[in-house]
């Protein structure tokens, strides 16, 4: 058996395969090595994973893990990779980004460009094996266009400071329970102490836009979202006009319509949205799946 995991900063989603290719997902909490101590790695791994895969590994041994994370670079991964090696009593497993998770679960064995548009967001070109090279994301202070953090501070900033979004300040402020001094706290003060990934906390309020995304207000505001991570990133890849363009993540998904007229609007071909890359990824990695005792 083994187990396939695509992770962000706000989820991890699990595959358990058996070499048959039956297999059974399953949701924990985000794991990522740039924001959390090895220790908290380990929790999240027996406290939500191990109570949900025990009661399956009746099927077989446990023979591979692949782990692809945001924040798995060599250096922060080796965190996730003592975690597992060391909680799953494994000799090895693989750790590697969430870049090139989503270019495997996309392209498969394909070349072509590969993006997320999640929590965070990037892009890279692929292939058809590993990334060939990838214009740098840079995080959610000083990149990742596109992203539902980056969306939430777009969305805050035209709620606070311009008055034709008054209707949709007071929605917001409901919905979320918020007032500015709350929103400051939330985005400022918390993530000094500690106490919260501010990320997170501005994607969760991208939400926001949901259900809006034809609101006379809201569509300029995602149009410009994206035309954002089009300038920023897809059109730094001088193959981005001879091969299709792929997506995984809920902002690519949620607002699939914007995307796709906007791509259009650059005559950037696109290829497949998908909500996350696991289905890809199992087809990828099924011929890692060898029976076992």
């Amino acid at each position: 058996m083994i187990l396939i995991a695509d992770s962000g900063s706000t989820k991890t989603k699990w595959a358990l395969m058996t070499a048959n290719g039956h297999s059974s997902e399953i949701l924990t909490a985000g794991i990522n090595p740039v924001h959390q101590s090895e220790e908290a790695i380990c929790h999240t791994i027996e406290a939500e994973l191990l109570p949900q895969i025990g009661p399956m590994l009746w099927a077989g041994k446990l023979t591979n893990v692949y782990f692809y994370g945001a924040g798995c670079t060599p250096q922060h991964g080796l965190k996730v990779k003592e975690a597992l090696t060391r909680i799953l009593r494994l000799d090895d497993c693989l750790v590697a980004s969430d870049m090139l998770g989503a270019a495997r679960g996309l392209l498969g064995h394909e070349k072509g460009i590969a993006c997320i548009l999640g929590t965070g967001s990037g892009s890279c070109y692929y292939d058809g094996g590993e990334i060939g090279y990838s214009v740098p994301s840079l995080g959610y202070i000083l990149g990742d266009e596109g992203s539902g953090a980056k969306l939430g501070i777009r969305l805050v900033n035209a709620l606070l400071k311009d008055p034709a979004y008054a209707r949709l300040r007071d929605e917001f402020y409901a919905r979320f329970e918020l007032s500015l001094p709350d929103i400051i706290t939330s985005v400022y003060q918390r993530s000094v102490d500690g106490n919260s990934n501010p990320n997170k906390t501005l994607a969760a309020w991208s939400r926001f836009c949901a259900d809006k995304e034809d609101d006379p207000l809201i569509a300029p505001l995602l149009q410009a979202h994206f035309e954002e991570f089009i300038s920023h990133n897809l059109l730094h890849y001088k193959e981005v006009h001879d091969c299709s363009v792929n997506f995984v993540g809920g902002i690519a998904n949620q607002y699939r319509k914007t995307l796709k007229a906007v791509l259009k609007q650059h005559d950037i071909t696109l290829g497949l949205i998908m909500q996350d890359p696991i289905s890809g990824l199992k087809q990828y990695h099924r011929k890692d799946a060898t029976p076992t005792l």
